[in-house]
């Protein structure tokens, strides 16, 4: 089995350093490369984001080097969903993905994806862990959902938490772990985790890269962590004390003024918690995006010692929000702002400004065009966001205003009805099925946490400003649709791999 092992990955490295040695430099561009760091399930419980219980240093240090992005938001708050949203450049009404367990293939698959794009231009693109959906725990260690057009690379690493521990982990449900609360303070060595792996397979990569300074390079890894099960080393449970946890009371004064279809995420299980399985609960989060941290720190130190740092752009975000107890929800699938909104902080080398704080909201599917213009390449054509190169340049700018984020309710297709929020620097505003399922207005200068619906209230100033958000939705919602306003249908998976078949 050794002398297996070591045969393959030889075989790796072989091919690996051929196609290196086989591309040359497509930009004049200074930034060269691209570090993309994407999270699970994490919200913006984070100490760069003002959250006084987070522990996580490496991501705050990582915020200083560049631009903070205060109101950042997911197209649609699920994995499967947010992550071809975030990687084709376009809107799930766009991409026809609305559901995990799909992929763009199936829908577009003429669409090229932000790796492959870059592959086309000369770079070698790299994966680690989750970047398109996985049926987290159970897939890790495959190849998930992915798409094998986007990358020359692919690194599936499985550690104790999927390999071992999993009988022992407890649950809200027994044996349910991907999709109900579920969590482990876990004996093993830190270096023996999933995640732990995988930053120790990028520092791995990023080794080889440095080898070849004339190749760009395009590294994604996608960490598992917090996603559930919040598994992690008993040290990190440790800097998280369960009394000290913020525990949502109030829920049913809160919930008098929300649309039901705007608490259809909830879950009978964690209704049913008490306080001390949720202070529990929420300890095992904590520690949980701490371990995380820790493994983005470990990269971001290789990025340094390596001497890539200064030609590499450098991008931090999460797939989408996550409730913690706001509203009696968790989770995700919701479009309150816990659920909407991501952590989002970009190093653009000689573009960003170190320090820097973005208040104007923007979007996931602004991260293509964003990367593109950065390095000098040449993105599709029929991308829906915008880039943000000009804001960090100048974070006072306000760009296109609002992110728009969307989901789904009903069930099957013939029950099916869209919720659709728009998030502006100062309101959001959510209609359910075109407001015949309700419609909910907050206002964040008085109400961050979204505890007072303003959509029946009746004054003047009130119905002017839902007037506007109104029509502002109606015509968000009509831009996230492709030229021939028809999302596309979903085909069978039997889309035969061509890199360069694109229109």
């Amino acid at each position: 089995m050794k002398t297996k092992s070591l045969l393959v990955g030889l075989h790796v490295l072989v091919i690996f350093s051929g196609c290196l040695q086989a591309q040359t430099p497509t930009s004049d561009s200074p930034i060269r490369n691209v570090l993309w760091i994407i999270a699970d399930d994490l919200n913006n419980t984070l100490g760069c984001y003002g959250d006084t219980l987070a522990k996580t240093p490496h991501i705050d240090a990582l915020a200083k080097r560049g631009a903070r992005f205060d109101k950042a938001y997911c197209t649609f708050p699920l994995c499967g969903p947010s992550r071809n949203s975030i990687l084709t450049g376009l809107y799930p009404n766009s991409t026809g993905i609305q559901q995990n367990s799909q992929i763009f293939r199936q829908t577009i698959p003429k669409q090229q994806s932000m790796p492959q794009c870059f592959r086309l231009k000369g770079y070698h693109a790299s994966r680690i862990g989750k970047l398109y959906h996985y049926n987290v725990p159970n897939s890790v260690g495959t190849n998930g959902h992915d798409d094998p057009g986007s990358w020359e690379l692919e690194i599936n690493p499985a550690g104790v938490d999927r390999l071992i521990e999993q009988p022992s982990i407890r649950s809200l449900v027994p044996n349910q772990f991907g999709a109900t609360l579920s969590w482990l303070s876990s004996d093993h060595p830190e270096s023996r985790h999933t995640d732990a792996i995988q930053a120790e397979d990028a520092k791995w990569v990023l080794e080889r890269y440095a080898k070849y300074p004339n190749q760009p390079f395009f590294l994604a890894v996608g960490f598992f962590r917090p996603h559930t099960p919040y598994v992690a080393p008993k040290a990190y449970f440790e800097l998280h004390d369960p009394k000290k946890m913020r525990v949502v009371h109030d829920i049913a004064t809160d919930r008098e003024d929300i649309p039901r279809a705007a608490l259809a995420s909830g879950k009978k299980e964690q209704d049913q918690m008490d306080e001390i399985t949720t202070r529990e609960a929420l300890q095992a989060y904590y520690a949980s995006v701490s371990f995380m941290d820790a493994q983005v720190g470990k990269i971001i130190d290789t990025l340094d010692a390596l001497g890539l740092a200064d030609s590499t752009a450098i991008v931090f975000t999460s797939d989408h929000g996550y409730h913690l107890g706001e509203h009696g929800l968790w989770q995700k699938m919701s479009l309150f702002e816990q659920s909407a909104r991501v952590p989002l902080l970009l190093v653009l080398p000689g573009t960003t400004i170190p320090g820097s704080v973005v208040q104007t909201p923007v979007s996931h599917v602004d991260l293509f065009p964003t990367l593109c213009e950065a390095t000098g390449t040449k993105p599709p054509s029929n991308l829906q966001g915008q880039s943000l190169v000009s804001i960090c340049r100048d974070p006072s700018q306000v760009g296109r205003g609002w992110a728009l984020t969307q989901v789904t309710r009903g069930g099957n297709k013939d029950k099916r009805f869209f919720g659709y929020s728009i998030r502006t620097e100062r309101y959001r505003y959510t209609q359910w099925d075109s407001g015949q399922q309700g419609v909910e207005l907050y206002d964040h200068k008085s109400d961050p946490m979204e505890l007072n619906n303003l959509a029946m209230v009746e004054t003047k100033e009130l119905s002017e400003t839902k007037d506007g958000l109104k029509q502002l939705l109606h015509q968000a919602i009509e831009s996230s649709f492709p030229a021939d306003g028809k999302t596309p249908e979903v085909g069978p998976m039997n889309w035969a791999p061509n890199l360069t078949d694109h229109d």
